[in-house]
């Protein structure tokens, strides 16, 4: 009989084992080593399609810019500017010597009608004189619209109707309710001077305080609408005047001077010592 050494047993049988583990180590780590591959490929792929897409959107979306851009560009093309030479007239409303409004001057007359080149175009004007100011000015044909002929009778006499009536004297500032009496003023519509005369009319009370600008607006509409009244009714410049002071309550300079002596006599009789 053989002897059986132990010790060949264990060895053979240990060595057995390492070899198995040995290979199923080396068999795991190949296939961690292909799946992690496998996996790196799939990525590579979703980014490489997601470049892709992104480039392709890029690339649309600057076509779309562009193309846009040639029609922003085809849009933005200046027209062909066509040279006028002569400007659209209008039929003329008024004649050569016909007095009329205009609303930043008040009464003026027309003493011409002439056709004018202004920067090579052919204008057609009229030539106003305003005797007031001493000054001349020109409304083209088709803006004679701004210009008003002179009121009729039967609106002076609406007027006189309003300057006789009561004021209507708002309680906001004198800034805002100025500007309103200006805007009134410069409209050159003749009711709206009547209403600036009248609310700003101190009347026959002469003790009554009136500050510059007060002043001068309704010396302003005053001579406005004096000069149109005088020119509707035919009167000289003291008759118009008078009518208008007349429908206003306001005593004249004869009138004031008067009121003055009066006060003046008043006054000199009470410091006269009286006889013993």
């Amino acid at each position: 009989m053989k002897k059986i050494n132990l010790k060949n047993i264990l060895k053979k049988t240990f060595k057995k084992k390492t070899k198995t583990k040995v290979k199923n180590k080396l068999k795991k780590n190949v296939k961690n080593k292909l799946k992690k591959n496998v996996k790196q490929k799939t990525v590579k792929k979703k980014k490489e399609k997601l470049s892709l897409k992104r480039e392709k959107k890029i690339t649309e979306t600057s076509s779309s810019k562009q193309d846009n851009l040639r029609v922003s560009k085809i849009n933005d093309q200046k027209p062909e500017i066509k040279k006028i030479k002569v400007q659209a007239s209008e039929k003329k409303e008024f004649k050569i010597k016909d007095f009329v409004i205009y609303p930043k001057h008040g009464v003026g007359q027309i003493t011409e009608f002439k056709k004018i080149n202004i920067g090579g175009i052919d204008v057609e004007a009229y030539i106003l004189k305003f005797e007031k100011d001493k000054a001349s000015g020109m409304v083209p044909v088709n803006k004679q619209s701004h210009l008003r002929p002179l009121a009729t009778i039967n609106q002076v006499n609406k007027c006189i109707s309003i300057l006789k009536s009561k004021p209507k004297i708002k309680r906001s500032m004198w800034s805002r309710r100025a500007q309103e009496y200006e805007a009134k003023i410069s409209s050159g519509k003749i009711y709206d001077l009547a209403e600036v005369v009248r609310d700003l009319n101190k009347g026959d009370d002469m003790m009554v305080d009136q500050s510059y600008s007060e002043r001068q607006l309704f010396e302003k509409a005053y001579e406005r609408i004096l000069a149109e009244f005088k020119i509707i009714l035919d009167l000289n410049l003291e008759d118009t005047q008078k009518k208008l002071d007349k429908a206003l309550k306001r005593y004249s300079e004869s009138e004031s001077m008067k009121i003055d002596k009066k006060i003046e006599n008043s006054n000199n009789q009470n410091l006269e010592v009286p006889p013993k």
